[in-house]
């Protein structure tokens, strides 16, 4: 009022912040400032690399696939969504997973590589693969194929025997009497496979890993000997 300036107290009582340089100051709103940038910054860090994780996997080991079609009941159904292992690719190295017989796997049609198959694998290269009345045999033994739905293979087809070159694979559908296979185009390239069925994601309540069916072989009857006849006389 008549130009008397009234010192203010400092703010830690009879201790000023520069007596002392060690002296911490804590500010709370300039600390939820920068607590909220630095999270902000932290948030988006972490969405980026889980993000480049997510494309490396899927690039390089997983892909999703929708299937479609029947020719893989009962085991697969039209619009059902799978992962397909992409390690495949790499089956030369030691720790790669290999393509087996009973393995369901996803390629480039041979006839087109602009549409995609899903088919299981039953010839492996050096095979042998026939068909009498609507069993398969390879190498000379009927195969125990339990995952069939005889009500969907019930055709007593046969079909002359195919030798699977090195370097090919002879696959089938599952739904054997609606299902367009090597049985009618022929083998597959390897080159041409690009997966191999590992887990059923969609829809949710069928959610599940697609095991690998181990086909056993069954040794087929052995011939029965001409009837040489009886010579009258």
């Amino acid at each position: 009022m008549f130009g008397i300036r009234t010192r203010r107290p400092p703010p830690f009582g009879d201790v000023h912040i520069d007596d002392d340089k060690d002296i911490q100051v804590h500010r709370p709103e300039q600390a939820s400032r920068h607590g909220l940038w630095s999270e902000g910054r932290l948030l988006l860090r972490d969405l980026v690399f889980a993000l480049m994780i997510a494309a490396l996997v899927v690039v390089f080991i997983v892909q999703p696939v929708k299937v479609e079609g029947t020719s893989m009941l009962p085991r697969l159904h039209h619009g059902e969504r799978i992962f397909v292992n992409k390690l495949i690719y790499y089956d030369e190295y030691r720790w790669a997973p290999k393509i087996e017989r009973g393995d369901i796997v996803v390629f480039w049609f041979p006839d087109d590589p602009s549409k995609s198959y899903i088919k299981r694998v039953i010839g492996l290269p050096g095979d042998t693969v026939e068909m009498r009345e609507g069993v398969v045999r390879v190498n000379g033994s009927d195969l125990d194929e339990k995952y069939l739905d005889r009500k969907l293979s019930s055709s007593p087809r046969s079909q002359p025997p195919v030798y699977v070159r090195p370097g090919y694979y002879f696959v089938m559908g599952d739904n054997r009497d609606n299902s367009s296979d090597s049985r009618a185009w022929g083998l597959v390239p390897k080159k041409y496979v690009y997966g191999k069925a590992l887990f059923r994601y969609w829809p949710l309540g069928a959610a599940s890993i697609i095991r690998h069916e181990d086909i056993k072989t069954v040794a087929a009857p052995p011939a029965q000997p001409e009837d040489p006849g009886y010579e009258e006389r």
